[in-house]
């Protein structure tokens, strides 16, 4: 069967043109199935839907059946458009202009998932078969809960007596320039939503009420200005924010009975997820014995520490680009903190700097560049 070379451009031009706002999958994976099947992968389509959740379709795909299993996780599902008016062109219609391809989820993360896949068939057209097995893991709700992607799919995985050995995640990873940075872990993140009760009453007879505003001003100013760590060798400091408080009280003459505040806790390898919820309701019960919380653990921190898997991502960047890329921790959540439980994982991919905007773009170059990073990391692992 003869193997020709695909260009990564046009695969990301198609993929931006499916219309794939989470989690409908919107023909991305069908367009993803009908190139790689032809490259001699064997797919496997995996719908997967909890009770009380939206049907998630997700793409599992893998070439060769034994030896070391080098896997590249992404996903096809991107945030909504917005204001399309607000738009050059418009977002799910790729155009090139001035050397950029513009479209919804080109950066965040279709083009990688491109690069990827013509890095694959580029390998195979010249003969440089990988050794052991390369697999692909596609989801299509990592910019939505992400209950019925990644997870679901690596316990089928694990169902079936399928591993993996390493795995590259094609998340945007750079700030500005492509080469500036690997991701080699990410940092926890909790988020709780505090309501304080009290009593209501008259602004004049604050005797006869008790106010709620007072416990919870009391509880966010000692969560705030409490120091978690002072940071860690590949993390920055834990850090707690504050993102809203609100009393809903439109009338200035009343001492309301409920006040409420939202907060997150980015968190390094110092700590966990439990032992911050811990630390949280110790605080309320403190100030506050009349209160309601509530705690949602996106994910907790984690750490692949540098060895063969970042140290040979670190050589392809540094061979492609000629810069030596920062070892980071920094940003947001991510599926690999899913993947890190099965395997190393490191994260390679585009720059982030428009990722979620309105006229997201990347350089076409950076694709292509990329495409060669990716060849470089399949041959050598």
């Amino acid at each position: 069967m003869t193997i020709h070379p695909l260009d990564p451009i046009e695969i990301a031009k198609a993929l931006i043109a499916c219309p794939s706002v989470t989690p409908i999958e919107g023909g991305a994976l069908d367009y993803l199935e009908s190139v790689l099947t032809p490259l001699g992968f064997t797919c496997h389509r995996l719908p997967f839907q909890d009770q009380g959740t939206e049907r998630v379709d997700n793409l599992y795909a893998r070439l060769g059946h034994d030896g070391y299993n080098l896997c590249f996780a992404g996903h096809t599902d991107v945030v909504p458009a917005g204001n399309e008016t607000e738009w050059t062109t418009l977002p799910f219609s790729p155009s090139i202009r001035d050397g950029k391809l513009y479209g919804r989820g080109v950066v965040d993360m279709k083009g990688a998932i491109a690069a990827w896949v013509a890095a694959v068939s580029q390998c195979l057209a010249s003969g440089q078969k990988p050794k052991g097995s390369l697999s692909l893991l596609i989801t299509g709700d990592e910019e939505g809960v992400a209950i019925n992607g990644t997870q679901k799919v690596l316990q089928w995985l694990r169902d079936k007596g399928e591993t993996i050995d390493a795995c590259i995640v094609g998340e945007p990873t750079n700030p500005k320039h492509l080469g500036e940075m690997i991701k080699i872990g990410r940092r926890g993140s909790v988020t709780f939503h505090l309501q304080v009760d009290g009593t209501q009453g008259h602004a004049a007879y604050p005797a006869l009420a008790d106010n709620p505003v007072k416990r919870l001003i009391e509880i966010v100013h000692n969560l705030q200005n409490t120091v978690l760590d002072e940071g860690t060798p590949y993390f920055q400091p834990s850090n707690l924010e504050v993102t809203s408080i609100d009393v809903g009280n439109k009338a200035d003459n009343v001492i309301p009975a409920h006040a409420r505040a939202h907060f997150n806790i980015r968190f390094n390898d110092r700590h966990q997820s439990k032992s911050l919820i811990e630390w949280v309701r110790r605080v309320c019960h403190q100030y506050a014995p009349k209160h309601e919380l509530t705690v949602f653990v996106t994910g907790e921190s984690f750490l692949t520490e540098p060895g063969e898997l970042a140290y040979q991502v670190v050589d392809a960047v540094k061979e492609v680009t000629g810069k030596t890329p920062e070892l980071s921790t920094s940003g947001g959540t991510s599926d690999a903190r899913f993947i890190k439980d099965m395997c190393p994982v490191v994260e390679c991919g585009l720059i982030n700097a428009t990722a979620h905007k309105v006229d997201e773009h990347c350089e076409v170059e950076a694709i292509r560049a990329l495409t060669q990073i990716y060849i470089k990391i399949m041959i050598c692992l």
